[in-house]
């Protein structure tokens, strides 16, 4: 292969996916060893092959997603089959109509939380994170800019009920036996 064929193939995978099926068994089997660094397994079927072989030249061309990640779209995936998509959260939600107040170096600013974004200096924005930078200069996490605090975790271990906790004095819990 040479080296003009396999930077294309890193820019459009699905051009060499195409071809797969009109490869002959032998180079199915080349191309496995390429991608995979072993031989192919002697009994997988060549529908299987190419299925595989397919999978992880995307995977080599787009990336991994990370454990955490796929760990998080499994749960979407199981919110949408149970019919709770209401539940799923891509982040810290604000309700329309909250005002977030942030002074930075002397000057208060008010942002209006609305539906379809953010109201500053009134102008709309479509993120907290590109009005944070137009205020500092530099980027910024809009969420953690203006102190907006993800949800706790539902872990019942995460967040303890402290009002159920033996109150202490001096660091030594009064426990009446």
């Amino acid at each position: 292969m040479n080296p003009v064929t396999h930077k294309r193939e890193a820019e459009d995978p699905e051009a060499e996916i195409g071809q797969l099926p009109d490869l002959s068994h032998a180079e199915l089997k080349d191309r496995w060893r390429s991608l995979f660094g072993n031989p192919a397994p002697k009994h997988i079927s060549r529908q299987l092959m190419e299925k595989a072989i397919a999978f992880r030249m995307r995977e080599k061309a787009l990336g991994i997603p990370s454990a955490e990640t796929r760990r998080r779209l499994r749960h979407i995936a199981a919110a949408i089959r149970d019919g709770r998509e209401e539940t799923v959260s891509l982040g810290p939600q604000i309700r329309p109509g909250t005002r977030l107040v942030r002074a930075w170096q002397g000057t208060t600013h008010i942002i209006e939380v609305e539906t379809d974004g953010f109201v500053w200096q009134g102008a709309q924005h479509a993120s907290l994170s590109g009005i944070a930078k137009a205020i500092t200069g530099t980027n910024w996490n809009g969420f953690a800019f203006f102190g907006v605090k993800r949800r706790p975790s539902r872990n019942k271990n995460a967040a303890k009920d402290k009002s159920r906790q033996p109150k202490t004095t001096s660091g030594v819990a009064n426990v009446d036996a």
